[in-house]
């Protein structure tokens, strides 16, 4: 439903009596203000999923006001950079929030929403066991976008047939997030053997020469397959953001289905 009609169908019913008029204004605020934050309800709206709290440099009290705040509006929400510390106490707050030690990820969604809202699935395929971090982000995001994800690990260019056991699997998904450290050959050798669009991670990992992510990243930018796409150093959630949405819009009625649920 779009914004218009949305907008159309809050008035028909203050004129018909069935909502008030100060309901009425609540359900059409754009933003709530916290002091120490604005929560932007009409992301969801705009971008197709709600605002997502990054936890470094906020406390954990605030991390817990903002998700009150979300909650009203909003069915799922994710949160990313959240240490153990911030999160214990995010979680003597909400029983029902989900929390990922290993992605630092908190995930909350409501009792009525589907855990998987499209077909198919996207699968985040990591180089080496020291990539998982950067690796669960990226497949935290995706499932709190309501996609599906396979778990693809330790299968880098160091040890090819480890790859090459698990193509079909691979080759199988709509898109695939691939997440790798040190030359970061990885993406390249998986956007050779798919038709799907490859969105690459690279991390930190890797000796001095690695620069900390830069040759990885500077490798990837440079990579000979067509179809790769590169984020960021260590950015799991962007890469997972970018593959849900290239999955969404493969999904279209669906998706269509579930934000007309919205209002």
């Amino acid at each position: 439903m779009d914004k218009q009609n949305n907008l159309e169908e809050i008035l028909h019913k203050v004129k018909e009596g069935s909502i008030g008029i100060e309901e009425a204004k609540e359900k059409l605020k754009t933003y709530e203000n916290l002091g120490f934050a604005r929560l932007d309800f009409h992301r969801e709206k705009r971008q197709g999923f709600p605002e997502v709290i990054y936890g470094e440099g906020k406390t954990a009290p605030q991390i817990i006001e903002i998700v009150k705040g979300l909650q009203k509006r909003h069915r799922r929400i994710l949160g990313t950079r959240i240490s153990i510390e911030k999160a214990e106490m995010i979680l003597e707050h909400f029983m029902d929030i989900e929390y990922s030690p290993l992605a630092e990820t908190i995930f909350w969604k409501h009792a009525d929403e589907p855990e998987i809202l499209y077909d198919g699935y996207i699968a985040v395929v990591s180089a080496g066991t020291s990539d998982l971090k950067v690796a669960e982000e990226a497949a935290e995001t995706i499932r709190a976008m309501g996609c599906e994800t396979i778990r693809i690990c330790d299968v880098g260019v160091a040890g090819i047939h480890r790859l090459l056991d698990q193509m079909e699997t691979i080759q199988n998904a709509a898109v695939s997030v691939v997440v790798a450290g040190m030359e970061g050959a990885l993406p390249s050798a998986v956007g050779g053997l798919v038709d799907h669009p490859v969105i690459a991670v690279p991390t930190s990992i890797g000796y001095g020469a690695n620069f900390g992510g830069l040759s990885a990243l500077l490798s990837m930018l440079n990579s000979c397959a067509s179809g790769i796409s590169v984020v960021n150093i260590d950015n799991g959630f962007g890469g997972g953001y970018n593959a849900a949405l290239i999955h969404r819009m493969g999904n279209t009625k669906r998706r269509l289905e579930h934000e007309n649920s919205l209002f």
